[in-house]
């Protein structure tokens, strides 16, 4: 693994690079709002990654590494995703196709990126379909539109029990419900499965 500093408009990003010989793909996965890299989804969607012969990056949003765990704003996390995925599409992972994602937040992001990155699928993990409704508040917009808007293959692993809800399939979208909630925490080899199996079979590759 190799760790590299990525400038952005919105600060530095730290890049986790975990490298495969003769990779067949790059994957690009972010973090949810509050969480980081470490968390074990991406770590268990990591070395399935890896298995199906992809290379992988794990992203530092630039608010993480400058020490803060609230989120800025959606312009501004898109910005700092686009600027890293530039850079290592044009760079380390030069000449390969690109699969991005993340969990919750990073799934968001690497949604609305899509077209502007080139990436040719979306891994979704926990997507925050809708925030959970607050007593007396009025019920949060659906995010499907995010998904909806999405032109090459994405796939979707959800929790069972996950309190910001479950998407539906789409022409292009895949849902593989598992077994726990929002964390993806309870059947991690399921959630790896669901990863290997998807990247595998994918004919963008």
């Amino acid at each position: 693994m190799r760790a590299i500093s990525i400038d952005t408009p919105h600060g530095a990003a730290v890049v986790h690079l975990h490298p495969v010989d003769q990779p067949r793909a790059a994957l690009v996965l972010g973090h949810g709002a509050g969480g980081g890299i470490a968390a074990r989804d991406l770590v268990a969607v990591s070395a399935a990654a890896h298995e199906a012969g992809l290379a992988v990056a794990l992203v530092e949003q630039p608010y993480r590494v400058a020490g803060r765990r609230a989120p800025p704003r959606a312009p501004t996390l898109d910005a700092a995703w686009i600027a890293v995925v530039e850079r290592v599409r044009d760079d380390e992972f030069a000449g390969l196709p690109l699969v991005v994602g993340g969990r919750s937040s990073g799934a968001r992001v690497a949604c609305r990126t899509t077209a502007t990155t080139g990436a040719v699928a979306v891994l979704c993990l926990a997507f925050p379909l809708r925030p959970p409704r607050r007593a007396g508040a009025p019920e949060a917009p659906s995010r499907l539109s995010e998904l909806d808007a999405v032109e090459v293959p994405v796939l979707v692993v959800q929790g069972a029990r996950d309190r910001f809800g479950l998407p539906p399939d789409g022409p292009t979208r895949s849902v593989v419900v598992v077994p726990g909630d929002h964390a993806l925490t309870t059947d991690l080899p399921a959630v790896a499965a669901a990863a290997r199996a998807w990247l595998v079979g994918l004919r963008a590759l």
